[in-house]
């Protein structure tokens, strides 16, 4: 008995290695399709043009030069584009930020009459929308057409984030809590900011970089809102008219840039375009982290 026992007992550990070992295996995979396209676009960016045209760049530059770099640090519309690109995320950030908590902590709380069919329309809205052209429409009538407030007003407030924090706010923030801090005199905007946002930095640091990276990578809304004012086009607009040069030439604001492989300055310029959000990154890390995992274990 003790001999089978034994053995019914190792088959369950070999088959449980088996398992962790496919996990990793795929969590594994999945990590290097994410990161070893980007290392060959920074390899491609900082290798010589005659390795790029005969394709023997993969993961490990050839050729090491930072020209790329310097024609783009030399082109001045390019540095006002990446200025553009952090005032509007910045802003956008902030103020979607603002209206998600506004919006969510009174949604979280279960004093709230008719909190649930508020909650039916805002999640109607992720899966109807009026379409391109009225939303074009709506932006032109408002006057908001070639100004700052067309990549910040539009897009500002989310229903899957506002969903995502009062989630974490009715499970996180108990309601004995508020009901203390009632009993002491405090209103609801004391306690939303005295007691609820404190305890909720995780899911304020996860929501603020899902505001942030929608942000900083988007540039169809400026394709469509941005037209007369080429000064108020952001780097990833910017970015994509450089991506889609059909010529070998490239037409900088102070220079004309003849290039035998135009390869080589896209790739600089999404390297450069992408750096930012990655420095960002490593300070938010901890809360990030933190508010992924909110609600993933329940006690």
């Amino acid at each position: 008995m003790e001999a089978s026992t034994g053995i019914v007992g190792s088959r369950s550990k070999k088959r449980f290695d088996i398992w962790d070992v496919l996990i990793n295996l795929s969590v594994l995979s999945a990590s290097l399709a994410c990161l070893l396209p980007f290392v060959h676009v920074v390899s491609k960016s900082l290798s010589a043009d005659a390795y790029v045209i005969a394709n023997k760049v993969m993961l490990w530059p050839m050729g090491l030069n930072f020209t790329a770099y310097g024609k783009i640090f030399a082109d001045a519309s390019i540095i006002r584009s990446l200025y553009i690109s952090i005032i509007v995320t910045v802003l956008f950030t902030i103020l979607g930020m603002i209206i998600t908590i506004c919006a969510a902590y009174p949604l979280s709380r279960p004093s709230l009459k008719g909190r649930t069919t508020l909650t039916v329309i805002f999640l109607f809205t992720m899966y109807f929308s009026g379409g391109i052209i009225p939303e074009y429409m709506l932006v032109n009538n408002l006057g908001l057409l070639d100004t700052i407030w067309a990549l910040v007003l539009p897009l500002a407030f989310s229903p899957f984030n506002l969903l995502i924090m009062k989630t974490s706010l009715s499970h996180s923030i108990p309601v004995s809590l508020e009901e203390s801090a009632r009993i002491d005199g405090a209103g609801h905007f004391r306690i939303l900011w005295n007691i609820v946002l404190p305890l909720s930095k995780p899911i304020l640091a996860t929501l603020a970089l899902f505001y942030a990276v929608g942000r900083w990578i988007a540039y169809q809304d400026a394709l469509f809102y941005i037209k007369q004012a080429v000064d108020l086009r952001p780097l990833q607009l910017k970015l994509y008219y450089l991506v889609i040069q059909a010529s070998e030439s490239f037409q900088l604001e102070a220079t004309q840039v003849q290039l035998s492989n135009p390869e080589v300055l896209k790739a600089s310029c999404v390297v450069f375009a992408t750096l930012p959000i990655l420095l960002v990154y490593p300070f938010i890390q901890k809360y990030f982290v933190q508010g992924v995992m909110l609600g993933a274990v329940k006690e």
